[in-house]
């Protein structure tokens, strides 16, 4: 609901021009790029996403755009063919994330003249998540307060606890197709640049074993190093050894299918809705 409230007042400014409003409808599948899930892009472990929204058209080729998306992302080491050194962490994560989102989209046509045009669009985001695991008993547990890299720990003052409401910023792109003057569907693929790391809860070193049972218990320690899973003479690794890359955020995605309804239906159609009319410039 706070989400939805924001997206409102952000487009309050246009409603007075309802002619150019338009509710938007998303559905498709989130996916992750991290630690766990090394390929640029790939639907492996994809998840539903849908969203609904708003968007104005300030121009002809200009639209202005906001939006809330829901969706979970996933990784698992046993699906990271691309880092099979490190397979044997064992590490898998999964999250819900949900996202508002206000951005500009860019038209490279006029929709009144043609039925279809490429787009672009850029802006800022604002999201949730909280990443879990389910441990052998097959219950869900949430990472972030198990600290399982030392975060929020005095022997770790560098590595604090990472929030789990932040900032990214989405760009992407797509193909619009003008099916009427008052309908539209695009296919797209949005990508979210993160300012974290730890969406998959893993960033950098193991930490100390005793250290991390004493300030968290074995809770944390089963689910900071899960390689015993596999092999149980595996030890646990050294305060020090890799557990992650942090050099790289990390980053998730959107791609699917938008439609946007014209909430002010007039009457008054385009080239591309079957009648004849004067195009629809908003200039």
């Amino acid at each position: 609901m706070k989400y939805l409230s924001l997206m409102l007042l952000a487009i309050a400014p246009f409603i007075a021009s309802a002619q150019n409003l338009h509710a938007d409808f998303f559905a498709g599948i989130a996916s992750y790029q991290g630690d766990l899930q090394a390929k640029r892009y790939t639907l492996n472990m994809a998840h539903p996403a849908v969203g609904i929204g708003l968007s104005y058209d300030v121009s002809s080729r200009f639209v202005a755009r906001a939006g809330f998306t829901y969706g979970q992302v996933e990784g698992n080491d046993k699906a990271n063919t691309q880092a099979k050194s490190i397979l044997i962490r064992n590490l898998n994560f999964k999250s819900n994330i949900a996202e508002f989102h206000l951005a500009m989209e860019f038209n490279l046509f006029d929709l009144s003249e043609r039925s279809a045009t490429p787009y672009i669009f850029g802006g800022v985001a604002g999201y949730h998540f909280n990443p879990f695991t389910n441990d052998l008993s097959g219950n869900k547990v949430l990472l972030q307060p198990l600290s399982t890299e030392g975060q929020g720990l005095s022997q770790y003052p560098d590595r604090k606890p990472y929030n789990l409401n932040q900032l990214a910023i989405p760009f992407g792109g797509g193909i619009k197709l003008s099916l009427s003057d008052n309908l539209q569907v695009a296919g797209e693929i949005g990508i979210r640049k993160l300012f974290t790391d730890y969406l998959d809860d893993v960033s950098t070193t193991y930490v100390d074993q005793a250290t991390l049972l004493a300030a968290k218990g074995q809770k944390a320690v089963d689910l900071a190093y899960r390689g015993d899973e596999i092999n149980p003479a595996l030890p646990y690794p050294s305060a020090g050894a890799i557990r992650g890359g942090s050099k790289y955020k990390d980053w998730y995605y959107f791609t699917g299918l938008r439609i946007s309804y014209r909430l002010n239906s007039s009457g008054r159609m385009g080239n591309n809705g079957g009648k004849v009319g004067c195009p629809n410039s908003v200039y």
